[in-house]
């Protein structure tokens, strides 16, 4: 038998149907498929029972915790029908500041390029360059070029670039993608756990120390306030440890009184020594066919957690 361990899966969104534009971005159709081959092939549980086992030593071989970061609406629209038709529960961790009819940068450009017009798109007075977009390839590197230029950018500078990037875009307001108060709540009424993910999701290492503890804390107060109940998982926006948080942030995410904490570096948790509760490593399950899905899973379970390596 294998030694235990607990594979965290992170997802985004589920959309309906599959997207010419991004074809990779996980579907119903894919999302049943691996909720299929998870149940078969490992056990899935809740993340909160998952972290009490990996204390207690109960853990199984093949633990399997599912989690949503940032709070989309095909969240509940979409992928909670599906969890709930398999039996399968998943903690969804939220960016409170975008409920209610948000939208965060990333989605802004992301939607400007989706909708822009032409074969060019001349960013070029806004300090940025002059895109090619007439192909989808052609697009969808536009939105890769202008979404790691744009990163690790001050939070308002960010937003104002993606606002003015779709003024010159020529899009009017998009759709709000975010999930409205009574989808989270919902999800909540479904079984499902709500963690926090910040108010507004900044890369924590950007802000000073005091903003940083404001937008995490205000984040958990907001949610327990809307949901009446506590708030005791979090996600590190972004989450590499040492890049985009640090020793600094563990330790608000401690005094805030979470009893956990998720990352985004490969890897499994295992029970016993050196295992650290609140830099726990996720992989992104991208591959679309059942054999690359279940390799992707078994090349994860050999990863060792950076966040460990190095003590970040």
């Amino acid at each position: 038998m294998s030694a235990p361990s607990l594979s965290i899966l992170i997802y985004h969104r589920v959309l309906a149907r599959p997207d010419p534009l991004f074809p990779g971005e996980v579907d119903a159709r894919q999302f049943q498929m691996q909720l299929r081959l998870l149940r078969r092939f490992h056990m899935p549980l809740p993340l909160d029972e998952a972290l009490r086992r990996l204390q207690d030593g109960s853990l199984p071989p093949r633990a399997a915790c599912i989690t949503f970061d940032d709070g989309y609406a095909d969240n509940a629209q979409v992928a909670l029908p599906l969890l709930r038709r398999h039996g399968v529960h998943a903690t969804f961790f939220i960016a409170s500041g975008y409920l209610d009819g948000g939208a965060m940068w990333n989605d802004m450009l992301i939607d400007a390029l989706r909708r822009a017009s032409g074969p060019t798109l001349d960013l070029r007075q806004y300090g940025l360059a002059c895109l090619e977009i007439g192909s989808l390839a052609q697009r969808r590197a536009a939105i890769d070029t202008l979404l790691g230029q744009l990163k690790y950018l001050p939070f308002d500078q960010r937003q104002r670039l993606a606002a003015q990037v779709a003024r010159q875009a020529g899009v009017s307001a998009m759709a709000p993608p975010m999930l409205d108060t009574p989808q989270l709540r919902q999800l909540q009424r479904a079984g499902m756990a709500i963690g926090a993910h910040t108010v507004n999701h900044p890369i924590l290492s950007t802000l000073a120390e005091q903003a940083a503890h404001a937008d995490i804390a205000n984040g958990k107060q907001q949610l327990e306030s809307l949901l009446q109940a506590p708030v005791s998982l979090f996600a590190y926006p972004n989450g590499k440890a040492g890049r985009d948080y640090g020793p600094r942030h563990v330790d608000i995410v401690k005094r805030l009184g979470f009893t956990g904490a998720v990352a985004t570096d490969w890897g499994v948790a295992r029970p016993g020594e050196g295992l650290d509760l609140f830099q726990l490593p996720r992989f992104t399950p991208w591959d679309r066919g059942r054999l690359a899905f279940l390799w992707r899973l078994r090349q994860n379970r050999r990863q060792a957690n950076p966040a460990l390596q190095d003590g970040g």
